[in-house]
């Protein structure tokens, strides 16, 4: 396992750096000038060029780059373009909102998927069973933007059940943060239903039909205690690695959520940094989402290998 960690570890060091060269060079072939986006359109421009030799936007791309990756090895992030102070505390105070609305979506869908899945399996052919896959699947074609939509205007603009911004704002209490990150985490509830039931279903289907399952059954087993004790175990563990990359995509893919509800996470951040030309900002924020991805990988990465005798027993031998 230590041997298995540290390989991953490694590979995990190399995407991080292949990541961070194609985050700063793709965005510096952006259109605008980092100089011009701060002044604004009626700045001269001799004003413009002063600032971009201030900001070091004028140095060789290799020059800018080095200077940005040895900083981040060092701790250092850089300095925003637009806000003149360090990068840290926005990305920090960004992430921990946006681990705020994840982890709120995560607690309700990843129990109702599996839940969802199961329940399918042990009925295949019937109507609950077709009923929760059409559902899962039709929640997971709809974009964000129109359940959004659709959702603020039901439960927000018409019923008043919840508020439309998911902005408590400073100093509200833990219930008015969750009153407000209610309606922003349905949408990623709806899109992340689809797919961790469909992984739980097809492993529990495969799960019921293999020989360890009939088996216990002929043994004299109850059926539950078949499903409880075989069948979740073994079914559950393509699903580790599905929740695993949502995690990815809770992070990264906030942005159209968290614009449309207003919310300052890391992908408002970075939206807001890339119309803005604020170049270390969206490659901190970018970088941050490729960090928490790894990391979300290898626990689930571990934890399959931890729940999988096989694959112990292979590692070993």
């Amino acid at each position: 396992m230590a041997t298995y960690l540290l390989r991953r570890l490694g590979l995990a060091v190399i995407t991080l750096w292949l990541l961070s060269m194609i985050v700063f060079f793709a965005g510096q072939v952006l259109p605008g000038d980092p100089g011009r986006a701060i002044l604004g359109p009626l700045a001269a421009q001799s004003s413009v060029r002063v600032l971009d030799q201030q900001l070091g936007v004028d140095r060789p791309l290799v020059t800018q780059y080095w200077s940005w990756v040895s900083g981040l090895v060092h701790g250092n992030m850089g300095q925003s373009y637009e806000f003149r102070s360090p990068v840290e505390p926005f990305i920090h105070a960004a992430l921990l909102n946006s681990v705020k609305l994840a982890a709120l979506a995560f607690i309700v869908v990843v129990p109702l998927g599996i839940l969802g899945g199961v329940i399918a399996a042990l009925n295949v052919g019937r109507p609950i069973d077709r009923v929760i896959s059409i559902t899962g699947l039709s929640a997971t074609t709809v974009s964000e933007v129109v359940s959004g939509v659709i959702i603020i205007v039901i439960f927000g603009v018409e019923l008043k059940w919840f508020p439309v911004s998911a902005s408590a704002g400073t100093g509200a209490s833990d219930l008015s943060q969750l009153d407000h990150l209610i309606l922003p985490a349905i949408p990623l509830v709806l899109v992340l239903f689809g797919y961790i039931a469909r992984m739980a279903r097809a492993g529990t289907i495969e799960a019921l039909e293999s020989d360890y399952a009939r088996t216990a059954t002929l043994k004299g087993l109850k059926r539950s205690v078949v499903i409880r004790r075989h069948i979740l175990r073994n079914s559950l563990l393509p699903t580790i690695t599905v929740i695993a990359t949502q995690t990815g995509y809770l992070f990264g893919g906030l942005v159209i959520v968290e614009t449309l509800f207003n919310y300052q996470g890391i992908g408002k951040l970075i939206y807001t940094a890339a119309s803005g030309k604020d170049f270390p900002m969206l490659e901190a924020g970018v970088l941050t989402i490729g960090i928490v991805y790894m990391v979300a990988t290898l626990i689930a990465d571990v934890l399959y290998t931890l729940l999988n005798p096989r694959l112990r027993l292979g590692s070993t031998g």
